[in-house]
């Protein structure tokens, strides 16, 4: 039987004033009210960014020592963490394994909720396992109230076994009984929703931000990107063609046609076909150079000057 935790002194349960009366205001006051509330939520993830560098400082090791970083979470949680790690291959270029998200329920939560699949820590060591989580990996759990027994489980098998481990909440690490398997708490205390209890909305969005900050730079630290752009992108549709036509013409002073043909040359890998154009090396030789500076093209160029 599931045990019932009286979860009222949670931060993300208690109630806000502000909203007392949301059901009596007009549309325009009501938007304008998760407006206001939202306009809050970058000033407290400042306040936590020592902490959020500190988790993606440990990703970026494991990275390089040929780790992999895995999500962890229920409901919204788990969707904004399988979300943000769908989106790192096609951005830069890595493997589909290098960052994956687990939910509780599994696929289908993605779309629909499966109630009571959070209920169970067992249920979290065992997704941990089922996917061949090894000490080089980091497991970051989301959990925005702080006490989902899923993502406390898999977070505590992934300690056991050597693995680093970061928490994200929105609500104070006291109580959570969860620090001895956690290295690093990113507590992002965005206060009481406007619908008490709903934590797709403030508690949301500072995940999507966290989550962003952390995968984002964690490519910038391995040469994903070169100046602003996504140097490592994969150009397999047609707008992602275009966007890396267009960075190799400003990069290196094609044009747009003689751009598209440089794409075309390096098999649609755009880091090497800047390389090739930029020092006038052949296709292997700028893979070579990008190996040869950790995929660091700035390096390779002022190398050359």
């Amino acid at each position: 039987m599931v045990k019932i935790i009286n979860r009222s002194d949670i931060l993300t349960e208690k109630i806000n004033p502000k909203s007392e009366r949301i059901d009596a205001m007009s549309t325009e006051e009501i938007i304008h009210l998760i407006n206001d509330e939202d306009a809050t939520i970058h000033r407290v993830v400042q306040t936590v960014i020592p902490e959020i560098a500190q988790a993606t400082d440990i990703v970026v090791e494991a990275f390089r020592n040929g780790g992999r970083l895995r999500y962890i979470g229920a409901g919204t949680s788990g969707r904004l963490g399988v979300l943000d790690a769908s989106e790192i291959p096609p951005t830069f270029s890595v493997s589909l394994d290098m960052v994956q998200g687990m939910i509780a329920g599994g696929w289908q939560a993605l779309r629909v909720a499966v109630e009571g699949a959070e209920d169970y820590e067992d249920s979290g060591e065992a997704d941990c396992k089922a996917i061949g989580l090894t000490p080089k990996d980091v497991l970051m759990g989301i959990a925005t109230g702080g006490t989902t027994p899923y993502v406390h489980g898999g977070l505590k098998y992934a300690k056991s076994i050597g693995c680093k481990t970061i928490f994200f909440t929105c609500t104070p690490r006291e109580g959570l009984g969860i620090d001895e398997a956690v290295d690093v708490f990113i507590e992002v205390l965005v206060g009481p929703e406007l619908i008490t209890g709903s934590t797709r909305m403030k508690a949301g969005t500072a995940t999507k931000m966290v989550l962003n900050m952390i995968t984002t730079t964690a490519m910038i630290k391995l040469g994903k990107v070169y100046g602003n752009y996504m140097i490592d992108h994969q150009a397999i549709n047609s707008k992602l063609v275009d966007r890396g036509t267009r960075i190799i013409a400003t990069l290196t002073g094609l044009s747009y046609d003689d751009a598209y043909q440089a794409l075309l040359a390096a098999d649609k890998h755009l880091k090497i076909a800047v390389v090739m154009v930029k020092l006038n090396v052949s296709f292997d030789k700028a893979q070579d150079l990008i190996k040869e500076h950790n995929g660091f093209i700035r390096f390779a160029f002022e190398e050359s000057v």
